[in-house]
């Protein structure tokens, strides 16, 4: 059967194709970028003429490539939630576009992913989330809308966004939401639920309601992880913490943004259960308990196997995705460090070295101050080094790295020579960049600052100390292979 993947790069994207591609069907993914998608992992699919990568904006419609010929189904997996602000316009232009540019083909169905809608009045996000589903099923082709309560997986917000308060607050003071009701459902549920509609026509054009087997308080989510974790928490909830106070404290406390939190936040007032579990019946399957859901992401953390994370989409950063197709650091205006530093080990060591950077791994010069800057960012409502990395070797165009964004990362077949760019996506009065290039004989790392106005200058020259011991121990270090941190990582 014939597929097409909306949002292919997003964290529902990544996990749904594979599953799509082993059940034999043909897939045809959209994104925005190709550079940022993964295309090795699926280049046998490719070889057999079963996976076709598109490019398009959904913003732009002119962008929309053609659709390809006999599509049966379409997955409509995109949302700008992260984003913040006017997401509620970006959602329904998004869903307007697609289904003038869908109702083009002869597509068959249209299977959407949204979220549990409650009687009570909604909040702006699952009332931007069933809007959504009130555009597409304007249109012509049939629509299957699955709804769902939080996803818990290894990468998903919702489990990362426990995590992090479960792992580092031995004592909470929670909001009144903590005790609001919810089904939370385990991400290769939602998956399983996703692909079986595929062959399960009598889902066709209907409603569906996902979630796993418990109803669940958002306070028990947080004990039972605890649980999982053996770790001792202190949970007291409390009835003057309002929902703008709520966010910042999420904010600061997990990886989250300002404008994530603040979704969150305002869902959470609203009890997300199934009002109905046809599906069930329908396309039955083992539904995993909360605790097994989080067990198995654990064994995929530990594996290093996340395929998809919710810090890797572009929203949950500042920067502009048209920076992803410009690479080039600029070279007038702009200050500078420069390094060059003999290789003092094989050019494959220092190239993992520099592919090492960040997350649990740290940075191997003054990881502390890296610490500190991190947290002077959150408490400024910037992102904060907390995002951390999906994968710990690995890094592809778009990924997230603590406060960075990876513009480029490109290395040779015989690991000779690489080239690896950062934008920094932390609060700064101005641009940054941090270049690495190794040669088969030296390194060169170039930080370049192009500051915004007087701010600027007075920002580059009041840190340059730091620099001045910074950086060129960090060059050194990289050039002879090492890439530790010399003090305890900043995520569990």
């Amino acid at each position: 059967m014939k597929t097409l993947v909306t949002g292919a790069n997003g964290y529902i994207g990544l996990r749904l194709i594979p599953a799509l591609l082993e059940a034999g069907h043909h897939v045809t993914a959209l994104v925005r970028d190709k550079a940022r998608f993964p295309c090795a992992q699926f280049a046998p699919f490719t070889a057999e003429g079963r996976f076709t990568l598109i490019e398009g904006d959904m913003l732009r419609p002119e962008s929309l490539p053609e659709l390809p010929a006999k599509l049966c189904a379409a997955y409509y997996l995109l949302h700008s939630m992260a984003a913040g602000g006017d997401f509620e316009q970006r959602e329904a232009a998004c869903a307007t576009n697609f289904t003038t540019w869908i109702n083009r083909s002869r597509c068959q169905r249209i299977l959407y992913l949204g979220g549990l809608v409650p009687d009570a009045p909604l909040s702006h996000h699952l009332e931007s989330r069933e809007n959504v589903n009130r555009i597409l099923r304007s249109g012509t082709i049939p629509v299957t809308t699955l709804r769902a309560s939080i996803i818990v997986g290894s990468g998903s917000a919702s489990f990362e966004i426990i995590r992090d308060l479960a792992e580092r607050l031995p004592f909470m003071i929670t909001p009144k939401w903590a005790n609001t009701r919810c089904q939370p459902i385990a991400i290769r549920n939602v998956i399983t639920y996703l692909t079986g509609c595929l062959d399960t026509q009598i889902t066709t054009g209907r409603e569906l309601d996902i979630g796993g087997p418990e109803v669940l308080t958002y306070r028990t989510l947080l004990e039972q992880y605890a649980e999982v974790r053996n770790l001792r928490r202190i949970i007291i909830s409390v009835p003057f913490l309002t929902p703008r106070l709520s966010a910042h404290w999420l904010h600061l406390v997990t990886a989250t943004t300002i404008p994530l939190a603040k979704s969150l936040i305002s869902s959470l007032t609203n009890e997300t259960i199934c009002r109905e579990n046809t599906i069930t019946t329908l396309i039955p399957q083992n539904l995993l308990t909360y605790r097994q859901a989080i067990e198995k992401a654990f064994a995929r953390i530990a594996q290093n196997r996340i395929p998809s994370s919710w810090i890797d989409a572009l929203s949950t950063g500042r920067i502009n995705p048209a920076f992803l197709n410009s690479v080039r650091v600029p070279e007038h205006g702009v200050l500078r460090d420069h390094q060059t530093v003999p290789l003092e080990t094989q050019p494959e060591n220092a190239i993992d070295a520099v592919w090492s950077l960040g997350g649990t791994n740290g940075w191997p010069a003054m990881n502390w101050a890296w610490r500190i800057r991190g947290w002077i960012d959150r408490f400024t409502g910037g992102i904060g080094i907390r995002r951390g990395r999906r994968h710990p070797t690995e890094l592809n165009p778009g990924d997230a790295l603590d406060f960075w964004r990876v513009l480029l990362a490109d290395q040779s077949p015989d690991k000779t020579s690489a080239r690896l760019i950062l934008f920094a996506e932390m609060k700064l009065p101005g641009e940054a960049w941090l270049d690495f290039e190794i040669t088969p004989t030296e390194l060169r790392q170039t930080a370049t600052f192009r500051p915004r106005g007087l701010l600027g200058r007075i920002y580059w020259y009041s840190v340059l100390p730091f620099h001045l011991a910074l950086f060129p121990r960090m060059a050194h270090r990289l050039a002879h292979g090492a890439h530790h941190a010399t003090t305890p990582p900043a995520r569990p």
